[in-house]
Parts: structure tokens; C-alpha cells; sequence
């Protein structure tokens, strides 16, 4: 149960890719590897997981309360050997001033020692200065090692090695040399997702292999080992209301859609959900469903297996009119939409949404959101339910063309949405939005859609 966090000096540092690589050779050493991931992203924690064995599960100050942080690292913590935090940006980098949701932040608050993934490119004596300004600006921050990364040769290595032993007391655990076959590619949301990376487990074996020559894993093993987890809670964080009868949920999960936090996931299995899987590129029917959810990912790079696909097409847009329960995010909405525009090309999707999805250039909507509902819920509240809904949004498609529908389920406080001022567009059973939603303590929204779905199937089902 002992735990550790990797971060950075800024972004772009190499910190996931080496944060990857220890996952992988720490498993292959027989450890029980738990990965996080900080903040909403999908895509690092995919690769992080497919190279620990174990789903990655993420911590985000914006749509987490700090308690249900801590509990979240204990509860899926507790059986591993290792737990590895990978944070994002810079250490002291976050949204507030005062560092209250930085990595440093989680650091304090789950008790992690911090390990610095250092940049050193063009880099000798100035090294020095870098890590004890970063031990100054918060003492009490435990920056207990440095990974060196992108160094240029062994020549390279003896001087920082050399600098840092003497400036400050703050050991070397590693030094990775600049290579190409660490690199992992990227488009526009970032690396590309280890869903469609089809050498993923050879690229992931030998960026551990890599790790495995080049850090002191004994050591890091050793670091992590002095800070053991927060108290485990007596029941998971993300446990929602049982159902009072099982139903069978259609989950899209393919190399077009695969953005869902595990934990969401989970949290529907455990109140008595089956999921069942569904391929949007090869699957020619739907199973019996009492309901469909299409999360996020990246439809555009596969709209045209997509569009061949015509048999699933036609029997989900006919599922949904008959009013089969459905939640679509970001992707899923595109591929609910009338088609895809993208380089040049167009494809016709799903059609059940009025709108046609278009690709862009530049982001349409980023970063984190707060939604409020418009009044007329489509799911059933809740107890406890939140004023706002705190979530985020990360796509470059923008409906156009759109049919504004009778009513929207969110006013966007802050963010883009589907139009700049409404998100949840609603027709049927359905409710689909741009924004990710995370099932937490503030915002159960896997409880709220099980619930619904459960509401229908009873009615349909009575005599």
C-alpha cells in the first residue's frame, strides 16, 4: 500500500511517457501496479492502465470533493503492491492562485512523496537551480527524487549527475536518454488513444523495458514505501442506489469510442447493470437493451467504417425513436448526429440528432464546464443534487445545421456546450451533450440514467 507521485517542472516534460514505462516495468517485475491520473483526461489514463493491468482511475479537485480524493486513492489502492500518481503540467501549476488544486496539492493531501520528471535538454548548471527553487517554494512539499529525461549521451548525464549531488540533496532516480521508440504519437486531443494503437503492448513493453535499464526502480520502490495510503473508507466513493431489478445496458467500446472513467463504469456495474459491449464498426445488431450509452472518443478518424457499418446505424436511430433510454457524450453525439465533415470528407452517421458534426481546425469548446439544469429534468434528481454540475469538454466538432430541439437539459454557465449557451440536446429517450460528466459524490449521474432507464422498463413492463 505505498504510493508515490510523478510529476514535472511544466508539461511536455516526457512525465507520461515515463510514468508508462514504470508502470510497465514495475508489473513486469510481478507487482501489483495501481495507476491515477490527475485531472478529467482520458487518454493518458488508458495507456496507463493497459500498462499496469489495472484501470486507471482519475483524481480531479474540480469535480471531486478532497475527501472523495483521498478515498479514491485508498479504496483502489488498497490490494496493490505500488501506487503511482501521474499528475499533469508543472508541479505548482493549477486553475487558483493559492496551488490549492496543483499537484503539489495532491501530493500534500494523500501523503505522496513527489518524484520530478526533469526536461534536461540544453540543460548542465542551471539544473541546480531548478530543483531548489522548486524545494523553496514549498517546503513542505516532499520533492523526495528526479528522473532525468531527453538526455543527449552519458556525457550529458555525468554533468547533471554531477551538479545536482553537489547543490542539493535531492537523489537522481533515473536518467533516460532521448530516443525515438519512447515516443508515443499524437493528433489533436493529445496522444493517440491505446484503444487504436495496434502495437500498444510492444510499444508499451519497450518504453519498460527502456525505464527498466535507466531508473533505480529498487530505489523508487524503496521511496514509495515510506508514505502508505490514506485510512481505506468502508465503502467504495463511487457506489450509487441499487436497482431493484437488473437491466442490460449497451456500453459503444471500439477503436471510434472508448472515453468512460472506470470508475463510472464500475459504479453502474455494482447496482445491477449488466454492460454489454457493443462494436459501432463491426457489430451488425443490437442486442435486447433496456438501455444505450455512447461515451466519447474520436468517430472522426473512423466515420468512414462507421458509415459502411449501415445495419447497426439504422437499428440504434430505431432503437432510440422507440424510446429506448439513451446517453451519448462528445462522439457519441456526433455519431448520433446526421453526418461528419472532416478533411475534405463527409459520412453520413446515425441521423436521430437533427444536426451535422463538423470538425474544425481549433478547439470549439475546452476545458472544464458548469452546467445548471434548465428545470425539466429527463432523469429523476437525485438526493443531494448540486445546484451546478461541474464537468469539462474537450472537442473540435461543432453542430451545425442544427434543429434546435423542444428543450435543452443544461444552461452552460461556463463553457461552450452545443451552442455556446445550451448543452443535453434531447429528442425521444435520448439526452445528448459535448460535455463529460463524472459520476461523483456531487454528481451521480450514472445513479440518475440507471434510475430513468429502470422507471421505463418497470412501466413497459407492467400488466
Amino acid at each position: 500500500m505505498s504510493q508515490i507521485l510523478i510529476s514535472a517542472a511544466h508539461k511536455s516534460s516526457g512525465k507520461t511517457t515515463v510514468t508508462i514505462g514504470l508502470c510497465a516495468a514495475l508489473r513486469q517485475r510481478g507487482l501489483a501496479v495501481q495507476p491515477f491520473k490527475k485531472g478529467p483526461d482520458y487518454i493518458d489514463p488508458m495507456w496507463l492502465g493497459r500498462a499496469a493491468g489495472h484501470d486507471c482511475h482519475n483524481l480531479d479537485f474540480y469535480t471531486m470533493q478532497r475527501e472523495e480524493i483521498r478515498d479514491t486513492v485508498a479504496w483502489y489502492g488498497q490490494s496493490a503492491d505500488i501506487n503511482i500518481i501521474e499528475g499533469n503540467k508543472g508541479l505548482y501549476d493549477g486553475l487558483d492562485l493559492d496551488g490549492s488544486n496543483s499537484n503539489a496539492a495532491l501530493a500534500r493531501l494523500v501523503g505522496a512523496p513527489a518524484v520530478l520528471v526533469l526536461d534536461a535538454r540544453g540543460m548542465t548548471r542551471g539544473i541546480a537551480p531548478l530543483i531548489l527553487g522548486y524545494q523553496a517554494f514549498d517546503p513542505d512539499i516532499n520533492i523526495a527524487g528526479v528522473i532525468l529525461n531527453q538526455l543527449g549521451g552519458s556525457r550529458h548525464e555525468s554533468k547533471l549527475r554531477a551538479v545536482i549531488e553537489h547543490y542539493t540533496d535531492v537523489p537522481v532516480l533515473g536518467a533516460v536518454a532521448r530516443h525515438t521508440d519512447m515516443e508515443i504519437l499524437e493528433r489533436h486531443l493529445g496522444l493517440i488513444p491505446s484503444n487504436e494503437e495496434a502495437t500498444a503492448e510492444r510499444h508499451i513493453r519497450a518504453i519498460g523495458d527502456a525505464i527498466e535499464r535507466q531508473v533505480d526502480l529498487d530505489a523508487l520502490i524503496r521511496l514509495a514505501e515510506t508514505c502508505p495510503l490514506p485510512p481505506v473508507p468502508a465503502a467504495s466513493p463511487l457506489a450509487i442506489k441499487p436497482l431493484d431489478t437488473p437491466l442490460r445496458l449497451g456500453v459503444a467500446r471500439d477503436e471510434a469510442f472508448g472515453f468512460y472513467y472506470p470508475g463510472d463504469l464500475d459504479a453502474m456495474s455494482q447496482a445491477g447493470a449488466e454492460l454489454v459491449f457493443i462494436d459501432t464498426l463491426r457489430d451488425t445488431e443490437l442486442p435486447p437493451l433496456d438501455g444505450l450509452f455512447i461515451g466519447g472518443g474520436f468517430p472522426e478518424t473512423c466515420m468512414e467504417k462507421l458509415e459502411a457499418n449501415v445495419a447497426l446505424r439504422r437499428a440504434i436511430r430505431q432503437a432510440i425513436e422507440n424510446g429506448l433510454p439513451s446517453y451519448a457524450e462528445c462522439g457519441g453525439l456526433m455519431y448520433l448526429s446526421r453526418s461528419i465533415t472532416w478533411q475534405g470528407k463527409c459520412c453520413e452517421m446515425v441521423g436521430v440528432i437533427p444536426g451535422d458534426s463538423v470538425m474544425h481546425p481549433h478547439p470549439q469548446g475546452r476545458g472544464y464546464v458548469r452546467l445548471g439544469e434548465t428545470g425539466d429534468p429527463l432523469w429523476p434528481a437525485s438526493e443531494n443534487a448540486p445546484d451546478e454540475i461541474a464537468a469539462h469538454e474537450f472537442h473540435y466538432s461543432a453542430l451545425e445545421n442544427m434543429e434546435p430541439p423542444a428543450g435543452w437539459e443544461y444552461n452552460v454557465l461556463r463553457g461552450t456546450g452545443v451552442d455556446g449557451k445550451h448543452d443535453g440536446y434531447r429528442c425521444h429517450k435520448l439526452l445528448a451533450c459535448y460535455t463529460h460528466q463524472r459520476s461523483t459524490s456531487k454528481n451521480r449521474w450514472t445513479e440518475r440514467f440507471l434510475h430513468f432507464i429502470q422507471t421505463g422498463k418497470t412501466r413497459h413492463n407492467k400488466p
